[in-house]
């Protein structure tokens, strides 16, 4: 049976099919955040099947898979490949209204050219037909990268890391630009049990011991130094419960010292470390001029079971409930009074945030910068159809949807750009459905202006992307 996926997929009027079909789809692509591997794009790796590159490490379909009674051995266990793809399959038909369902048939069209709908009577026939398309060298990572138009690819670094493979592709004449970003979440979280080997390593990065607050602040400045010289533009920070305490530096010092003494620390003083670290870290990120991400709000390793058997993000994460406003505004306060706060994207897990979320974004904003805080896209749980909208009525609501730097993956597959198109379609519908009901001009140009701004352009210029993605475009 046929797929559902039409040329006019979720474009309900006249004037969302045109926005779309003339602009939005054939606009490039800047994923600005996302979890993938520099490594296999700089080997241009070939996946085996399509399990490896479908299932491995995807935690929205294990979920899935476990939601539907399929047992762990066939999602995460040692069970072949092949059975594991058979198991998807006969997840699939029962998701109508999960956005997998949708994402699933626009991968196996727009990769794969296979419009059929996958379930378990299908599921042989595709799995020959990917892997045997998976095997040339049309579906190649790079190749990917450059069918999908894919210019800047933000990918998720720890500080520690010596980003040989950026430096490498660096140097390759490749149409797409991969660029670091700053993940520190192991430097802000002084409470758990990896944050002492993890300064230990950062001390081995920057080829000093670290004996003490000032020396621990120093290499991360040093290393904030040497992701910009490898071409970073964002630093990006997972935030399950957000923290504002103030504290003068030599009450964090002295903080810092219990810890490295192994001594249990106050949850104020935890606070206290972890806000003056960010707001330094925020100081740094502006002179640079980089992008500072929050990712707000989730409840992460739930079932402890299973964590001590999978480890993290393994599926068993979900939303947290805490409130964010006070905090939030502390802290962006007290990074913008000393002119330090940097371009800023604020994300939250629970869409009950979202008006917490513009509203907040709307007291930083600037000359300089139009947008410079931002209400970021729809995350996570919430990047399906009716979290996206929301997202954006929401934003269009109490701030300027006009200057929304729009979509990203936040994937670890390089099947996942059809994302993208996802929300292409669904922005176009939004707008056109406004134009077509009389709340917004049914100006051509003008809608067209926003769908290439939010699409591609506001990405583009908030991340400050140049040279190397532009040429590439061929369209500026």
């Amino acid at each position: 049976m046929k797929t559902f996926i039409t040329d006019d997929f979720l474009l309900y009027n006249e004037t969302a099919k045109t926005l779309y079909h003339d602009i939005a789809k054939h606009l490039p692509i800047v994923d600005y955040h996302n979890h993938l591997s520099p490594e296999e794009i700089y080997e241009d790796k070939n996946y085996t099947n399509i399990t490896e590159i479908w299932l491995g490490g995807d935690h929205y379909k294990w979920r899935a898979m476990r939601a539907n009674g399929i047992s762990e051995e066939y999602i995460t266990g040692d069970k072949s490949d092949y059975e594991k793809f058979l198991a998807w399959a006969k997840t699939v038909p029962n998701m109508f209204g999960n956005p997998l369902y949708h994402w699933t048939h626009l991968e196996l069209l727009r990769y794969f050219g296979i419009d059929e709908l996958l379930n378990e009577e299908t599921a042989p026939a595709i799995w020959e037909e990917a892997n045997r398309k998976l095997a040339a060298p049309e579906l190649s990572v790079r190749s990917i990268l450059k069918k999908d138009k894919v210019e800047f690819v933000g990918t998720t670094d720890d500080p520690t890391d010596d980003l040989a493979i950026h430096q490498k592709l660096a140097k390759e004449d490749f149409s797409s630009d991969v660029s670091p970003s700053f993940r520190p979440d192991k430097g802000l979280g002084i409470e758990k049990d990896e944050f002492l080997p993890w300064v230990k390593k950062l001390g081995e990065a920057v080829g000093s011991s670290i004996a003490n607050y000032s020396d621990f602040l120093e290499a991360l400045s040093d290393r904030v130094d040497y992701f910009d010289r490898h071409g970073c533009r964002s630093s990006d920070h997972g935030i399950s419960v957000l923290f504002f305490e103030k504290a003068e530096k030599e009450d964090v010092a002295a903080v810092f010292q219990k810890r490295l003494r192994g001594e249990a620390l106050t949850m104020k003083e935890v606070d206290q470390f972890k806000t003056y670290t960010l707001l330094t870290l925020g100081g740094l990120y502006t002179k640079k001029r980089w992008v500072m991400q929050l990712h707000l709000s989730p409840l992460r390793n739930n079932n402890t079971k299973m964590f001590n058997r999978l480890g993290p993000d393994s599926g068993f994460d979900s939303i947290g409930d805490l409130l964010l406003a006070d905090k939030l505004s502390g802290l962006l306060d007290a990074m913008d009074v000393k002119d330090e706060l940097p371009k800023t994207v604020l994300y939250s897990l629970n869409s009950r945030d979202n008006n917490v979320i513009a509203a907040m974004a709307g007291n930083f904003q600037n000359a300089e910068t139009p947008g410079k805080v931002q209400a970021g896209t729809a995350w996570w749980f919430n990047d399906h159809i009716d979290g996206m909208e929301d997202q954006m009525k929401t934003l269009a609501n109490i701030g300027l949807i006009s200057n929304f730097i729009g979509m990203l993956t936040d994937s670890r597959s390089f099947l996942s750009f059809s994302r993208h198109e996802y929300f292409r379609r669904i922005l176009c519908n939004l707008l056109g459905s406004w134009a077509e009901e009389g709340k917004v001009p049914r100006d051509m140009e003008l809608l067209g202006k926003y769908v290439e701004n939010i699409c591609y352009y506001n990405a583009r210029r908030f991340f400050d992307i140049k040279e190397k993605a532009v040429s590439s475009s061929g369209l500026l």
